[in-house]
């Protein structure tokens, strides 16, 4: 019986995936967000954060935010912030043919990812064995087919990116959701590339908020640069209406991740609800060139 009901959701499954790629982003977006949120997405008047995430995701094609899933791009936006207290990982290597490695000096441990895509990290330690990392990128490569309908992603430069490890294991995560440089709310995640990964939500000044739908782990005591990648948070988020801004406490400095357009693709239920409608007040969307 068991047999015979893998074999049937399997290609339920995949005509699913047929249907959902056919679908209109808006259209899309929608039913996603019903299934994730057990309520109706109102694209025309959206009020709450990942109503508005979701208005992002369908209407917002602006030159501001072309380059924020491009992992070269968005260190390059970090190093001209001017922001002598912000380290960024240094680029050893970026390209398409991972053979070009074998004459790339490379330190102890290194990290390579793709730069257009995230959730594929490999974390490397001396001389790169290129054939194994050619087999283990496979597809890392390919255009990226987002159900999702995230445009910025599609902007991204299609390469590898080989940078500097921050630590010598992956380190805890400060997210930073900024509206017009203001710094709004802090998710602090760790056991992040683990079945482990718990995250839980602080105020700027670090009382608990709750949390996103991962568990939670035990409150901290306010990280030791709290302040400074407040600041940092800030300048680099004055730009855009929103974005989130992700940095690392480590080593006694303050280190750059990335820049995030899209957390959780919206659809990852606040907990308690009213923190979702805290940040969609905070926001204020654009108007003008790029919004269709």
């Amino acid at each position: 019986m068991r047999k015979s009901v893998r074999k049937i959701v399997g290609p339920l499954k995949e005509a699913a995936l047929v249907v959902d790629r056919r679908m209109p982003v808006s259209v899309r977006r929608r039913v996603r967000y019903l299934v994730r949120h057990h309520r109706l997405l109102h694209l025309r008047n959206p009020r709450t954060f990942t109503e508005k995430v979701q208005w992002r995701t369908v209407h917002d094609r602006r030159d501001l935010i072309a380059f924020t899933c491009d992992k070269l791009a968005m260190k390059e936006h970090a190093l001209q912030a001017g922001l002598s207290e912000l380290r960024v990982p240094r680029t050893y290597w970026a390209g398409t043919d991972l053979r070009e490695l074998t004459g790339v000096d490379l330190p102890e441990r290194w990290v390579l990812k793709p730069n257009h895509r995230f959730g594929l990290v490999h974390l490397g330690s001396g001389a790169p064995d290129v054939d194994r990392l050619v087999a283990t990128t496979r597809g890392w490569l390919d255009e990226v087919r987002s159900l999702r309908g995230e445009w910025a992603y599609s902007q991204a430069r299609r390469c590898f990116v080989v940078e500097e490890m921050i630590g010598t294991e992956p380190p805890d995560d400060f997210k930073f959701f900024v509206f017009e440089g203001e710094p709004r709310l802090v998710q602090y995640s760790t056991d992040r590339f683990s079945t482990g990964h718990r995250a839980r939500l602080y105020t700027p000044d670090w009382r608990p908020a709750g949390g996103t739908g991962y568990q939670m782990p035990d409150v901290i005591a306010p990280p030791a640069r709290l302040d400074e990648m407040l600041s940092v948070a800030s300048t680099l988020g004055k730009p855009f209406d929103f974005i989130r801004v992700d940095l690392y406490d480590v080593d006694g400095a303050t280190w750059f991740g990335e820049l995030t357009p899209y957390p959780g693709s919206g659809l990852r239920r606040f907990d308690p609800r009213e923190l979702d409608e805290q940040l969609g007040a905070a926001w204020t969307l654009p108007r003008g060139e790029g919004i269709r």
